[in-house]
């Protein structure tokens, strides 16, 4: 018997296959026997992958592009910079080590899915070895072991169950189903039943909640289905985030853009103006650093963190930075069902008494037999706090009847329980004795209506006992069939009154009748819920239900949240077994048409998620569950929940719901689309003035002018920006963020007239820097030449810095005008421009710093006509936007 063999679908077997294939007996196996196969399979335990070095991952962390083109330009400043350069390499090397520190961090994260998977495994199990019950620690099964469950127990490993009493397991980590299954050994299943419909066996780490059963292990470790799911999830391709390959393409543009410029303006400068080569290199190396926005990395770090702070007070935990941002771009939002768009929380929703259906919320009269039933025949327990313990269906009774001011446990002191007979999946009901108080009993009786109305021989209607007639049964199942149909779950309760105490039988107990009603429960939509898919819908994005849960259940969920149309007769559901039948390029053909996915496994949500990814479409992908964590990790930002979700599937996600709520992902969409924005005004900030710096640089060398010198550059790049750049990375959302459709897979940083802004907003700089220069060599204050020049030379840098601080005002918006946005609206940026502009000050005015920037002290009249050209920046960039209004570009950018 091979590993291979353990494979096969074992609950399509009867019970002498299963202990014949797996060569063991319901006596369990020998201690000798154990330890052969133990050796052959290995511990019950799941593998570790293999881990890199520290080292490893730190150096990962440098072969992106742009942080080579930094080092590169580090290196070179100093080559041929020497002390001066020395300042720009430092200020270069933290920030790449520290972006390289924090990738380290987030990897780290990442691996700790699969630590928590492994913590997961259950400590002990009670097995039987050579004919007797023994407790042994759990990795030490092997297939063909005999395994005991009950109530309170995690199972072990994977199981055929070979005996099941009121077997009820809880299996919503694997599944996503809502409530506790009831196993059953007669169901007949096909090769392709899904996990939840497999009744007769038992998964590794769920959770038995009622009853007890026996079992033999059909597999253990990395064979099992949560085995299977760990190997997924270390197998998992994560997805490149929309940021970092906008980032990625940015880097190419800048290199190509860098490299083109420093070679034709080494080459003008050394062959056609004849220039010593080392001033030509040196040249060269400033339009490096010019061109290359070094500040970048850590400022897209620093507004990604502001938006993970502002989303945690949103109940939004982001695990890596760039989910931020990856969130303001996803096109389709793949949900679970149970605990997102739902409650997670079985609830009465409506009730039958009286020949009428009632809704939750009318009044029903504490003498109300079908009241006092559902809560009488029930289990939960109400602990010291008020605390609802038990199965979720009957704790909802339970609540129900709280809300209806019926106090349980007071009854029960009046009407004693003393006898029960427990409910068990063959006859699908439960019964209560209970003592009244003139000795008589109350037999209280509720279970499935199909079983339970055969049963009955009478009907109450408003306080009157008689015979039940064909027509009465005729109209109780037709209300059965229209609550099945809203997908709840319906359960009958039903009554009668013994003189002496009867035998208990069921055939004694549960007979002869009378009928108090029907209650239908369900776990309800999230009262937002409904809100949060119409603003995603309204927002361009696509909400989808991915669950576990059953097919009629999911449907109707769906149509309540208007996920699927209530009016459209089209089948927009789809289930795992139909996914099985077809190939994954069938499946991407007809994909697109279904928005509900019911009874799928773990490879079915990866299918799901890769095949919306292949056309283009930025994913996320909600789960709770260990078997959510592959798709989690595969989509493009696997969302956890904070209070449901396993610790596997938190560690494979992006970010975490502190509510596990679906409105607080559209919050949390919001907010990634203003980060997205405002990121791209930071880059459009950093590249239209270093553009503005290039530019003029190569044009003066050109025109022979030597107009900025490196450590100008330097210290324009350090100080106007960088702190305008981070001001404008927490700009208010503009109006109507959530009425644009998603930027998608295919923009980038440019898109949305941004490079357009770049290019004229660049030019436009360079043209008023060098007319400021050559105004100074026009009309100089001084007569001699070298005070010429550094008059002109100091005018040049007091322009181009106090212009950038000018132009941040204009970034605010790349068509709107700043007026209309808000000159004063964000509290950062309106310190940072005032700090820039002394900072600059600084190094013209203060004497002893003008003498190490090489720069000389102003007129007015310069100064006059510094302040004049910096201003016009303003006015000439709203000129062209309301022109860009008037003719509708703005319109054709969204």
């Amino acid at each position: 018997m091979s590993k291979e063999q353990l494979k096969d679908a074992f609950y399509v077997q009867n019970k002498e296959e299963i202990l014949s294939r797996l060569e063991t007996s319901q006596e369990g196996l020998s201690t000798a026997d154990a330890k052969e196969r133990l050796k052959s399979y290995g511990y019950n335990e799941l593998e570790e992958g293999k881990k890199r070095s520290l080292l490893a991952k730190f150096i990962d962390q440098f072969k992106d592009l742009m942080i080579i083109i930094l080092l590169i330009a580090a290196a070179l400043s100093v080559i041929t910079e020497g002390m001066s350069g020395l300042t720009d390499a430092i200020i270069i090397l933290v920030v790449v080590i520290l972006n390289a520190a924090f990738g380290v961090y987030q990897e780290g994260q990442a691996e700790a899915a699969i630590e928590a998977l492994k913590s997961m495994s259950s400590p002990l199990a009670r097995v039987r070895r050579d004919g007797h019950v023994t407790e042994l620690d759990a990795k030490e099964l092997v297939p063909g072991d005999i395994v005991l469950l009950e109530a309170g127990d995690v199972v072990p490993a994977d199981m055929r169950l070979l005996e099941a009493a009121s077997l009820k397991i809880e299996e919503a980590a694997l599944t996503g189903e809502s409530v506790p299954v009831e196993k059953d050994l007669t169901v007949a299943l096909s090769v392709d039943a899904s996990i939840g419909d497999r009744l007769n066996m038992a998964y590794q780490n769920s959770n038995v909640t009622y009853g007890r059963g026996m079992g033999v292990v059909t597999n253990t470790g990395m064979y099992t289905e949560v085995g299977h799911i760990a190997g997924m999830l270390a197998n998992a391709d994560e997805t490149d985030t929309p940021l970092k390959e906008n980032l990625n393409q940015l880097s190419k543009v800048l290199t190509y853009l860098v490299v083109a410029i420093a070679a034709i303006t080494f080459v003008v400068g050394v062959f056609v103006r004849h220039e010593d080569p080392l001033r030509g290199l040196m040249t060269a190396v400033a339009l490096a650093v010019a061109a290359i926005p070094e500040g970048l990395p850590a400022i897209v770090t620093v507004v990604l963190s502001l938006g993970t702070q502002t989303l945690a007070k949103r109940k939004s935990i982001v695990r890596k930075l760039p989910a931020v941002e990856t969130l303001g771009s996803t096109e389709i939002i793949a949900s679970d069902k149970t605990g997102t768009l739902t409650m997670n929380q079985m609830t009465v929703e409506k009730i039958y008494f009286d020949g009428q259906l009632a809704e939750v919320d009318d009044d029903i009269d504490t003498n109300n037999m079908a009241l006092k039933i559902m809560t009488f025949a029930n289990d939960t327990k109400v602990d010291a706090s008020g605390k609802l313990i038990g199965d979720p269906t009957e704790t909802a009774l339970v609540q129900y009847g709280f809300d209806h001011h019926f106090d349980l446990p007071d009854q029960l002191k009046k009407e004693p329980r003393v006898a029960e007979l427990p409910f068990d999946s063959d006859r699908k009901l439960m019964s209560t004795l209970h003592q009244l108080a003139d000795n008589n009993y109350l037999v209280a009786v509720k279970g499935a209506p199909d079983q339970l109305l055969k049963r009955i021989t009478r009907i109450e209607e408003k306080g009157t006992v008689r015979p039940i007639t064909d027509e009465d049964k005729k109209n109780i199942l037709s209300i059965n069939k229209t609550l099945a149909k809203q997908a709840l779950r319906v359960l009958m309760m039903a009554y009668k009154y013994e003189s002496q105490f009867p035998a208990l039988e069921s055939d004694t107990v549960e007979n002869d009748l009378i009928f108090a009603g029907l209650v239908g429960m369900i776990d309800p939509e999230r009262p937002e819920a409904a809100e949060a898919v119409q603003v995603a819908k309204e927002a361009g994005i696509r909400p989808i239900m991915i669950t576990g849960d059953h097919q009629d259940t999911a449907e109707a969920i769906a149509k309540r949240l208007g996920i699927i149309d209530p009016d459209d007769s089209e089948d927009h559901v789809f289930t795992g077994a139909e996914l099985n039948e077809l190939s994954d390029e069938e499946f991407q053909k007809v994909f697109k048409q279904y928005s509900v996915y019911a009874r799928v496994s773990p490879e079915h949500k990866v299918r799901i998620v890769k095949a919306w990814q292949n056309e283009g479409k930025i994913v996320a992908m909600t789960g709770d569950g260990v078997n959510d964590a592959p798709s989690l990790k595969t989509a493009d930002i696997g969302i956890g929940m904070g209070i449901t979700g396993t610790e596997v599937s938190k560690g494979a996600s992006d970010m975490i719901l502190s509510d596990d709520n679906f409105a607080t992902i559209i919050v949390a969409v919001e907010e990634g689309r203003k980060v997205f924005s405002n990121i791209q005004k930071s880059i459009q900030y950093l590249l239209s003035a270093n553009m503005a710096e290039v530019f003029t640089i190569f044009f003066a060398t050109l025109f022979g002018w030597d107009v900025l010198q490196p450590v100008h550059l330097l210290w324009i790049n350090l100080v106007t920006d960088t702190l305008p750049a981070i001001a404008l990375g927490v700009e208010p959302a503009e109006p109507g963020v959530m009425t644009h459709k998603p930027r998608g897979r295919k923009s980038s940083f440019f898109s949305g007239g941004v490079m357009g802004a770049i290019i004229y907003q660049g030019i436009l700089q360079t043209l008023l820097v060098l007319g400021v220069y050559g105004w100074a060599l026009l009309f100089p204050e001084h007569a001699e030449n070298r005070l010429v020049h550094e008059d002109a030379l100091t005018m040049a840098f007091a322009t181009l810095g106090l212009i950038q601080l000018v132009h941040a005002y204009n970034v605010k918006s790349v068509y709107q005008s700043v007026f209309k946005v808000g000159l004063f609206r964000n509290k950062l940026f309106n310190w940072a421009i005032p700090l820039a502009f002394l900072i600059l000050m600084v190094t013209i005015v203060v004497p002893g710093f003008n003498r190490f920037f090489h720069v000389s002290q102003l007129s007015l009249s310069q100064w006059s006509v510094v302040i004049l050209g910096s201003l016009s920046m303003l006015v000439l960039v709203e000129i062209i936007k309301w022109f860009q209004r008037v003719t509708g570009q703005d319109k054709k950018a969204i």
